[in-house]
């Protein structure tokens, strides 16, 4: 366990560090127009977050000690495979939610 004054140190750092970083995308070049090249780059970005949020809650899931299990499995397929076939955001979700769901029951998890 940490002690409190390093908790705060890390916590001010990582506060200023996030500010920095807005900082120079809002402060620097808010007011200007970005070029085509960046704006393209740019929109790649939530689909290289997004995963990159959820693989470990796939993968190595708390609910399970950190093992990965069918239902959380099957649940990732579920959602990829109707993202990919709708191109919808929310039917996504919902396949995804709707199968982790029904394999919980189904597996008694």
């Amino acid at each position: 366990m940490l002690d409190p004054m390093t908790t705060w140190i890390v916590i001010a750092a990582l506060a200023v560090g996030t500010y920095v970083i807005r900082f120079s995308f809002l402060g620097l070049i808010g007011d200007r127009a970005l070029p085509e090249w960046v704006l393209r780059h740019l929109r790649y970005t939530p689909v290289a977050v997004m995963p990159a949020l959820v693989t470990p809650l796939v993968l190595f899931p708390d609910a399970t000690g950190g093992a990965p299990d069918l239902a959380r499995l099957l649940a990732a397929g579920a959602t990829i495979a109707a993202g990919i076939l709708t191109r919808s955001v929310f039917v996504a979700i919902l396949a995804g939610g709707g199968t982790l769901y029904l394999m919980l029951w189904a597996l008694g998890g």
